[in-house]
């Protein structure tokens, strides 16, 4: 399978399956920025980004204009925003939660449509 189907299939999953966590359990939004207080989950959540990221980025670095484009983009927002807990984590976590206050529905609703236009892409559903 081609490395950027894979992984329009995985963000797209990983996309709708975590809009509808969050949409079903809005509760749960507020636990994650209250373990992000918390230095062990910090830097757990701050090393699976940066791996997750890499691991996009070192398998799929593309810049092309059409869905790899987004694909690498979220490789390396994943990887800068791991990074960023990692050196810096009450800035970014200050930056993260004022951020989420502000833009949550639209940040959420942007989500959800990627991980349905990357399943589309991945599944070719509809045409496009």
């Amino acid at each position: 399978m081609d490395n950027s189907i894979f992984l329009a299939k995985f963000w797209g999953w990983y996309f709708l399956i975590f809009f509808l966590i969050l949409s079903l359990n809005p509760n749960r939004i507020r636990q994650i920025f209250k373990y992000l207080k918390d230095e062990k989950f910090l830097i757990l959540s701050s090393f699976i980004a940066i791996i997750v990221g890499l691991l996009t980025i070192l398998f799929h670095n593309i810049w092309e204009l059409n869905y790899k484009l987004i694909i690498t983009c979220i490789g390396w927002m994943s990887l800068i925003i791991g990074l960023a807990l990692f050196i810096f984590p009450k800035p970014t976590v200050n930056w993260l939660t004022y951020i989420n206050i502000k833009l949550v529905q639209v940040l959420y609703l942007i989500l959800f449509f990627i991980g349905l236009f990357l399943l589309n892409i991945a599944y070719d559903v509809i045409l496009i």
